[in-house]
């Protein structure tokens, strides 16, 4: 990513993954200046390949960011390396004129600086992952949390689910329909009790008490799950279910905070529809504002994003418009009328 940053753009789009890459296609090809600002660490860098993504299922995932670059830079958008320290509100360009809507001064952690009218924050989530020697190591290859993104390639395997919080129990019913062989590890939450007992039980489930200690391997390969007791739980591949937290820390001077999610699985930055936020000029989409978003999910709501930024600015351009140009042909009309009354008709 060697683009030059301008001075300013009408976007400034803040994460170059699905969410922030389509958006700032879709701005491009409505002949907007947008610069993607990028710090190239994407959430799904261990997996192997991108699944569940309609006509590019298989595809890695470096390979289809860079597809994504280039498009953007094909309709003349630029994505540029940067991690974003800070992002202030500032005041409109001189000479903007009546009607000028917010605008922002994004720092990049490097020293540079760039204007935006207006801003896409696509930034994407850190999984927190549970203390467990030998997990993160792991992560992404047999240690995975979405049935959806990787189940297809661990079914029928005998699969581990390790309870880290309340949709411990939902995983595993997930799983369960890719493998007859699933144990939940109650680890150091609650043992299902009553009706959840009951359902983990009908479907075959077992339950294995006592907190986990660490991952067994054998050649590069997970092999099972050890307890803290010295048991030893074969598995071939463990789901977990991370912390998610939105990486969004550099909008706090514009008052815009990450919340606990009401699923309790993390923190995210709420939004209206279309990602719209709180902060006049600002909108999120993908991870950021919705943790459980697939790839397709965040591409689908960066697009979305993008079409209300480029209607929020061609408001913006059209009072400007009105109040550059105020005798419009009608208007002239009205004033005529009122000036000259009846007499107009003799001139």
């Amino acid at each position: 990513m060697t683009d030059e940053l301008s001075r300013a753009y009408d976007a400034v789009v803040i994460g170059g993954g699905a969410a922030g890459l389509s958006g700032a296609l879709t701005l491009a090809r409505a002949r907007r200046t947008v610069a993607v600002i990028d710090a190239g660490a994407p959430r799904n860098a261990p997996a192997a390949a991108v699944h569940a993504l309609f006509a590019l299922d298989g595809t890695g995932p470096a390979e289809l960011l860079e597809r994504g670059r280039a498009e953007v830079r094909r309709y003349g958008g630029h994505v540029v390396s940067g991690e974003v320290g800070a992002v202030t509100r500032s005041e409109p360009e001189p000479g903007a004129g009546a009607g000028s809507g917010p605008g922002f001064t994004v720092a990049l952690a490097d020293g540079r600086s760039v204007r935006a009218r207006r801003l896409l924050v696509a930034s994407g989530l850190t999984d927190e992952l549970p203390d467990v020697p030998g997990l993160r190591e792991r992560w992404g290859r047999d240690v995975l949390h979405c049935p959806y993104c990787h189940g297809w390639e661990v079914r029928d395997q005998a699969i581990g689910v390790l309870a880290t919080g309340p949709m411990a129990l939902h995983q595993a019913q997930l799983f369960r329909q890719l493998s007859k062989d699933v144990v939940l590890f109650s680890h150091t939450g609650p043992v299902p009790e009553g009706e959840e007992a009951d359902q983990l039980a009908a479907r075959g489930i077992r339950v294995v008490t006592g907190e986990v200690a660490a991952l067994e391997t054998v050649d590069d390969r997970l092999a099972g799950v050890r307890l803290r007791d010295g048991r030893v739980v074969g598995r071939e591949a463990l789901a977990v279910a991370s912390r998610m937290v939105a990486r969004a820390g550099f909008l706090a001077e514009l008052g815009l905070k990450t919340q606990e999610h009401p699923a309790g699985v993390g923190e995210y930055v709420p939004s209206g529809p279309g990602g719209r936020t709180e902060v006049p000029g600002v909108w999120v989409a993908g991870n950021v504002t919705d943790p459980i978003a697939q790839v397709g999910a965040a591409a689908a709501a960066g697009t979305g994003a993008a079409v209300q930024i480029n209607a929020d600015l061609i408001d913006e351009e059209t009072r400007r418009a009105v109040a550059a140009h105020p005798f419009s042909p009608r208007a002239e009309a009205r004033v005529s009328a009122a000036v000259t009354g009846d007499s107009r008709h003799g001139l």
